[in-house]
């Protein structure tokens, strides 16, 4: 099969390379496109694709559109998104032409999540010409709104058919058995001398620029800058002109899941204005409730278990009207409830110097490993790699798993190596693609024994 699966590599990132040229990220919406042209048009697109592979297509209203084969009552469900984050970062590649170098195919959305939808597709193909027997259907459903909300899949679920089992291609192999909890709040100044102060791109992602502008005092720009000379920021400038210091920043960018993989421009910003000597009520809140730990330590929510730590992820940063917001993310390790959470941070959410708002709560995902679901697609990934180190696993991010039921994250990135979804030069591995398609191929076999 993997000869099978070599001969259609270059007609597969033909069609990637179709998907990518789209600018998915939401849009403004307009009359039949909820999510705006770009998501619509890559809807479109990759239904296209899969009729000219044979398929029966479905538009669900340009929310989501689905692909199906097969007859049954049940259904086994592959849920993939074709919306994006917004390109973002310094790229070495144009994010919206794929771009092959050897193994390496660049691109934004190449792994998350337009590579994977097509490999889920592939596979479905090549299960139905090999001709095995389908006692199901098997249907893959192509979502616009994951990055920003998933509001194509509460859509999906008011007007299609519920899923048996299945799998979203959107996360890590070996499998995802478990999702953390989403918590987002906002901070908001209440007295500051900063004059602006503005950075990063996305709410899910770690700050990684941002551009300060505060009153000049004597000698602060030369203690600014030898506090920023000793952080790990990848570069930084203070320029002085007209009364006025402006200090730019450039951090990490890391995703909000992991965010002690990144370095928030932000944050640093905060911790060296305070070792400068700039005193002022905000920076005082900022480093005190939210600080540079990524642990939410400093407003009570330092909390582990035995599937991982939550963490804290300050995302944008902004100001208006003399006000400075800033977008705070929480991943919830999957033992920790609503109600214990708001209570460890009870009272610890403002002071004189800033506030702290909880806006949503979102509830954590969790199927035992030895469930029939995570057996029957973990067993796929260890027969085709023979890889039986890694286990399943419970991750921050969040899938469509918590927004349709009886499926989970099932790859397609491979342990241990980055990807660079939601930073600049996303990448997707040749190689890895195609044994995707083979363990696609298998867990669609196993889920239809179940």
């Amino acid at each position: 099969m993997k000869e099978e699966i070599h001969a259609l590599t270059d007609e597969m990132l033909e069609n990637l390379g179709r998907l990518v040229a789209i600018d998915s990220q939401l849009g403004t919406p307009a009359e039949g496109m909820p999510f705006g042209e770009g998501p619509a048009k890559a809807l479109e697109v990759g239904l296209k694709i899969a009729e000219e592979l044979g398929f029966k297509t479905v538009n669900l209203d340009n929310y989501c559109g689905y692909a199906e084969m097969g007859e049954g009552d049940e259904i086994v469900g592959i849920a993939g998104h074709l919306d994006i984050v917004p390109a973002g970062g310094d790229w070495t590649h144009d994010p919206f032409t794929l771009t092959r170098d050897g193994d390496y195919v660049y691109g934004r959305g190449t792994t998350d999540d337009k590579g994977p939808v097509l490999e889920a597709l592939y596979a479905m193909k090549l299960l139905r010409d090999s001709g095995v027997k389908l006692n199901k259907r098997v249907r893959l459903i192509m979502g616009c709104n994951e990055e920003t909300g998933s509001k194509c899949m509460e859509h999906y679920n008011e007007v299609a058919e519920e899923l048996s089992c299945g799998f979203t291609p959107d996360a890590s192999y070996p499998c995802i058995h478990g999702e953390k909890g989403g918590v987002h709040m906002m901070a908001y100044s209440k007295n500051t001398k900063i004059i602006s102060m503005n950075g990063g791109f996305v709410v899910n992602a770690v700050c990684d620029s941002c551009n300060t502008v505060i009153p000049a005092e004597d000698g602060l720009k030369e203690r600014l800058e030898a506090a920023l000379s000793e952080t790990k920021l990848q570069e930084y400038k203070v320029t002085e002109e007209n009364g006025t210091l402006t200090i730019y920043a450039k951090g990490v960018p890391a995703h909000a899941s992991t965010p002690t993989l990144g370095v928030n421009a932000a944050g640093v910003t905060f911790e060296c204005l305070e070792k400068a000597g700039f005193e002022d009520d905000f920076v005082t809140f900022y480093n005190t409730h939210l600080g540079t730990s990524c642990d939410g330590a400093g407003i009570g929510l330092k909390f582990a278990d035995a599937y991982g730590d939550l963490t804290f992820c300050n995302g944008i940063v902004k100001t208006e009207d003399g006000v400075i917001s800033c977008t705070i993310d929480i991943r919830v390790p999957v033992t920790l409830k609503e109600e214990e959470l708001r209570s460890m941070c009870e009272g610890k959410l403002e002071d004189e110097n800033g506030r702290i708002e909880i806006q949503s709560v979102g509830e954590s995902l969790f199927f035992p490993a030895d469930s029939p679901l995570v057996t029957a697609l973990y067993k796929a990934y260890v027969d085709v790699t023979g890889d039986t180190e890694n286990k399943p696993m419970v991750i921050g991010g969040g899938t469509y798993a918590k927004s349709l039921k009886n499926i989970i994250a099932f790859g397609p990135e491979m342990p241990g190596i980055d990807y660079r979804i939601h930073s600049a030069d996303e990448y997707i591995l040749v190689s890895g693609m195609e044994e995707s398609v083979l363990i696609y191929m298998e867990a669609i076999k196993n889920l239809l024994a179940i």
